[in-house]
């Protein structure tokens, strides 16, 4: 005698077939479990970030290595007031504008006794001029007063000064005497997180984090490589990606357009066959010098 088969709802006779209601066989199959994600790579230690962020920036030494300051200037002064104009706005629009300034008022003592209207009439293209003009002539009755002329050679002296703050401070300190010291502006504090050298957003602990990784002989031209490849490759809103040289070191690869012809068109100044931010850049500069105010480039 055959056994009865079970079933759902008890036993069933050999032979007759099992019937599904409409509703279950209208009942999709269930698909099978989707496997499980690969586990993330391994966390980058602090020992491989810092190799990293050393080999990044030996490559853009050979990428960059005509990087220099991109304000025009003669001596400390020229430099220090060029820089103070520079915020909220392009160095090429500072560089445009400062040789009226300096033909007027070439020294300390002659712009801390100019008009103020004249003087905001000249660096009025650079904006927010009447700020600008304050602090420019504020720097320089100082400079008159205290330091007998001439820009002094100290952080703690010229964070004093108005309108200079740690960021101008280095500029000058670096540029004009030797001194190293890590320039930390919008680019290279875009590029410091996006490399991972950092997760710091101020600006002061940015610089005490990036000043640990590198040996201080390489801040100044740091800061120069750094915000050179911000301001030509990795722009804020349209990284270069599929024409950047780093991609191999960069974790932030694929934010930006990948793909090698559409990223040509992405990049700015020399990289991209246009010209650069100064009239008078340094001889080895390999683009085209900027146009001065109101020429067409």
């Amino acid at each position: 005698m055959t056994k009865s088969e079970p079933t759902a709802a008890g036993t069933r006779k050999p032979g007759k077939p099992v019937v599904k209601s409409a509703k279950a066989a209208a009942k999709p199959v269930a698909k099978p479990a989707a496997k499980a994600a690969k586990p993330s790579a391994k966390p980058e230690s602090h020992l491989a970030m810092v190799r990293r962020a050393r080999k990044i920036n030996r490559e853009l030494a050979e990428v960059y290595p005509y990087a220099h300051p991109e304000l025009d200037f003669r001596n400390p002064f020229e430099l220090l007031v060029a820089t103070v104009m520079s915020a909220q706005t392009t160095d090429l629009r500072v560089n445009q504008t400062t040789p009226a300034l300096f033909a007027k008022y070439p020294t300390p003592e002659d712009l801390a006794a100019a008009v103020p209207e004249e003087v905001e009439e000249l660096i009025r293209p650079t904006g927010f001029f009447r700020a600008k003009t304050k602090s420019i002539m504020g720097l320089a009755v100082a400079l008159r007063d205290d330091f007998g002329g001439e820009v002094p050679g100290r952080l703690e002296d010229l964070v004093k000064l108005p309108g200079v703050g740690r960021k101008t401070a280095f500029v000058v300190l670096g540029n004009a005497f030797g001194v190293p010291g890590i320039t930390v502006d919008t680019h290279f504090m875009r590029l410091a997180r996006r490399w991972k050298w950092t997760e710091q957003e101020d600006p002061v602990k940015i610089e005490a984090e990036v000043a640990e990784i590198f040996p201080k002989s390489e801040w100044t031209m740091l800061s120069h490589r750094v915000i050179f490849h911000g301001r030509r490759i990795c722009h804020a809103r349209k990284p270069a990606c599929g024409a950047c040289p780093i991609t191999h070191l960069c974790p932030a690869y694929g934010e930006g357009e990948t793909d090698p012809e559409k990223a040509k068109k992405l990049l700015k100044y020399e990289k991209g066959g246009f010209p650069g931010q100064r009239l008078n850049p340094p001889p080895d500069y390999p683009g085209r010098p900027a146009p001065p105010l109101g020429a067409s480039s």
